[in-house]
């Protein structure tokens, strides 16, 4: 049998996931050009691999291209954000629902240690939002459907070129646990669509915070 050489990770793919997280601690703030030759030059690399990083953002919708004038961090519009959180509502309240109808004990249990996880929380503004995103991805993996987990991958990765004006609304986080507290209540109730209508309201009250 024929040895096997294993490709390492590109090294595109790492400077993706560096410009990713500047985008997301607002170090390229949304609407900034990205200069090409400054980071380039910061990351001891050539252009080439830096303007491969940039398709990829540009797929996921972080960057925008424009002809002639190069890539900038992407800005949303009022619009935009409507829409994501509109295909938001409706993807995670499919998956909630699934797992009030199918889920095991165990797994509600998953959900009931990170909510606990998420009530502790509440005084920490960053590890709150990056607890919460936890909750949902391990909802929508208890809901084992891979498209439907994409979908929301991606539109996530959107939705946090808007983060921090929700994060900063007057009483969000506690709004954003007593929404959380009725999801699990539901959950636990295995009433699937009292549980999609409690993961709908949690996206609509989103929605008002961000805009």
């Amino acid at each position: 049998m024929s040895a096997v050489t294993l490709t390492p990770r590109a090294l595109y793919e790492d400077v993706a996931e560096l410009l990713r997280q500047r985008i997301f601690r607002r170090e390229l703030e949304p609407g900034s050009w990205i200069d090409e030759l400054k980071i380039a030059e910061e990351l001891g690399i050539s252009r080439t691999p830096l303007r491969e990083a940039l398709k990829v953002l540009a797929a996921e919708g972080l960057v925008t291209m424009k002809v002639r004038r190069g890539a900038y961090v992407t800005e949303m519009s009022e619009k935009d954000l409507r829409d994501v959180y509109h295909l938001l509502s409706l993807l995670e309240s499919d998956a909630a629902a699934v797992v009030a109808a199918q889920g095991s004990d165990a797994d509600l249990q998953s959900l009931q240690a990170l909510h606990e996880e998420l009530e502790a929380a509440a005084g920490e503004r960053d590890r709150f939002f990056a607890i919460n995103e936890r909750f949902h991805m391990r909802l929508l993996e208890l809901a084992d459907n891979r498209w439907r987990s994409q979908m929301v991958t991606d539109l996530r990765k959107v939705m946090k070129l808007n983060r921090h004006h929700s994060l900063l609304k007057q009483g969000r986080i506690v709004d954003s646990l007593a929404e959380h507290r009725r999801l699990m209540q539901a959950l636990h109730a295995r009433d699937a669509q009292a549980t999609r209508l409690a993961m709908q309201e949690h996206f609509r009250q989103g929605l008002e915070a961000a805009t």
